[in-house]
């Protein structure tokens, strides 16, 4: 285990068994290399975040990059999110390029410059796919955010993951069908995001449930500071458990409640997620419990 700045970095299973075999087949300078690019990628994605002062828990690296986990999850803005999922890549682009400055001023031999170079635009491009956890998967989850409801946008984010997950793992088994071998390598990965996708779908309440603790607390700084606020209208049959599905994640929310074709109430959204909160532990879920 590494530690840098407070923040465990581990190898995930994953990883020890890619480098027990690459050291068994006499490729310890490769997986060396490996090893290196990603923990640089790592440490973009953890610099940055930490830049924004969010509290990391741990890294765990993964052959293709590592996932971060951190205790803000939910409850950052969207922009900030975007800056941490793209910094890793980002790493990529600046080892590559000293690379091949290196190689232009003849500091390093060529041939191993392009397979570093050729290793982090595999590592950089594969992490921008549309996959949770992948870089690319938190930024197109962070791009739905903006678009859709929260909820909505973690269903979503979850099946196209899924669907790109099962995609890897056909494309990995393709090649049986022309007398062919398993993409091995492949393969690992595509089973190892089916997994964590197929995780994250039964987590999908608590990592929501997350957000609106989160939000709850951040919605009295936003009316303190003055903020545009877009509503929600509903009927006064609703539940707040099928409201707060309605939350945009950077937007503030008042509840216009009809009757008729009237308002009745108008209920800020931190009292409504108040209230849904509260009947999770045994309240009234009817919306009359806050009203």
């Amino acid at each position: 285990m590494i530690k840098w700045r407070g923040t465990r970095i581990k190898l995930h299973p994953l990883f020890v068994l890619l480098m027990l075999l690459s050291i068994a087949a006499g490729q310890i300078a490769q997986i060396a290399t490996l090893f290196g690019i990603v923990l640089l990628h790592e440490l973009g994605h953890l610099a940055m975040a930490l830049r924004f002062g969010w509290t990391v828990r741990e890294i765990k690296l993964l052959p293709f990059g590592g996932v971060l986990e951190v205790e803000d999850a939910g409850g950052v803005p969207a922009r900030e999110e975007a800056l941490v999922a793209i910094a890793g890549p980002l790493q990529n682009v600046i080892l590559a390029a000293f690379a091949w400055l290196a190689t232009a001023f003849g500091w390093v031999d060529s041939r191993w410059a392009d397979g570093f170079v050729q290793a982090n635009a595999i590592i950089a491009l594969f992490n921008l796919l549309p996959v949770m956890p992948l870089d690319g998967g938190k930024l197109m989850q962070t791009w739905m955010s903006l678009r859709i409801p929260y909820h909505r946008t973690l269903l979503w984010s979850m099946r196209i993951s899924l669907l790109f997950s099962f995609a890897a793992v056909a494309a990995s088994l393709y090649p049986l069908l022309r007398g062919g071998h398993v993409h091995l390598n492949l393969l690992m990965t595509g089973l190892f995001l089916a997994a964590s996708n197929w995780t994250y779908r039964r987590n999908v309440p608590f990592v929501f449930l997350r957000f609106l603790v989160h939000r709850s607390r951040r919605a009295d700084h936003r009316v303190d500071g003055g903020t545009l606020a877009q509503p929600i209208v509903i009927s006064e049959n609703r539940t707040p458990a099928s409201v707060v599905k309605l939350l945009m994640r950077e937007r503030y929310h008042l509840v216009y409640v009809m009757r008729q074709g009237k308002i009745r109430r108008v209920v800020p959204e931190g009292q409504m997620i108040d209230g849904f909160l509260a009947s999770l532990t045994g309240g009234n879920a009817d919306l009359r419990f806050f009203m």
